[in-house]
């Protein structure tokens, strides 16, 4: 639940469509609802803004197609990542709403909404096959509620590329840059913009890359100010990060225009 969930609750319960007593039943298993194998974390939304996600790796099929109907039963829509294809086609037969992106590898409980939330996220890759990380953190940011727009193969290995979006780049609140190799990227545009930059290593490389190593410690030790940097191949993360970001930034915003 969150505060738009609770809210329509409330007003519910005001109106008269719902009784106290169904309110409490929808009530009574915040913060969390023991499943035996996990405890769903209700409260999260409320308290954090920004609801329990799914993680899916090393869960089994059935106890996903379980958490995902406890989740959907008290969400407008739930997300699950890192979902592999072969237990994707297990579990979308009992979602028929359900959206699939093989790439990202996440499901979507429900169709995407329209973007909510004041605020762009731009997106970048060093290369095309940095996209999978960059998918993934696409989907989340959307699932979010945010805008976003992306940018994809504009390594400095041809930096004209990069230098032909400044305008794309400045129009954003927050960017998200995903590089693999020697994540040289992240620090170029942080070194070109002002806003907040989070950095994406990816496990993308020759031997030497070291799975994604040599980009994290590339990245850790930019010499750009203004540079966040979250862990190999962590899409979600970084989507998470800047969803953050951009809701203190909307905040700021309503409580100068209040005063």
């Amino acid at each position: 639940m969150n505060e738009e969930t609770i809210k329509a609750l409330l007003e519910a319960v005001k109106e008269g469509s719902c009784t106290p007593q169904e309110a409490l039943g929808q009530l009574k298993e915040l913060p969390f609802e023991d499943l035996g194998f996990a405890r769903l974390d209700h409260h999260r939304g409320l308290r954090t803004g920004q609801s329990e996600v799914i993680f899916c790796q090393g869960k089994q099929p059935e106890q996903i197609i379980s958490i995902l109907r406890h989740l959907g039963a008290k969400s407008k829509n739930v997300l699950a990542t890192r979902l592999i294809p072969e237990h994707a086609d297990l579990i979308l037969p009992h979602f028929p709403q359900a959206q699939y992106d093989p790439l990202a590898r996440c499901l979507l409980l429900c169709p995407l909404e329209e973007p909510t939330i004041p605020g762009k996220i731009l997106i970048m890759t060093a290369g095309t096959a940095d996209l999978p990380v960059a998918r993934e953190a696409w989907i989340t940011a959307r699932y979010m509620g945010h805008e976003v727009d992306t940018i994809y193969d504009v390594g400095v290995a041809g930096i004209h590329r990069l230098l032909a979006q400044r305008e794309t780049m400045d129009s954003a609140e927050v960017l998200i840059v995903v590089a693999g190799m020697e994540g040289a990227l992240a620090s170029v545009v942080g070194g070109l913009v002002e806003q907040p930059v989070i950095a994406v290593p990816t496990s993308v490389g020759y031997g030497a890359h070291f799975q994604g190593l040599a980009a994290l410690l590339s990245m850790l030790n930019s010499c750009a100010s203004g540079i966040g940097v979250v862990n190999i191949d962590n899409g979600f993360g970084a989507a998470s990060l800047a969803s953050t970001i951009i809701h203190r930034i909307s905040k700021h915003h309503l409580r100068g225009a209040s005063t």
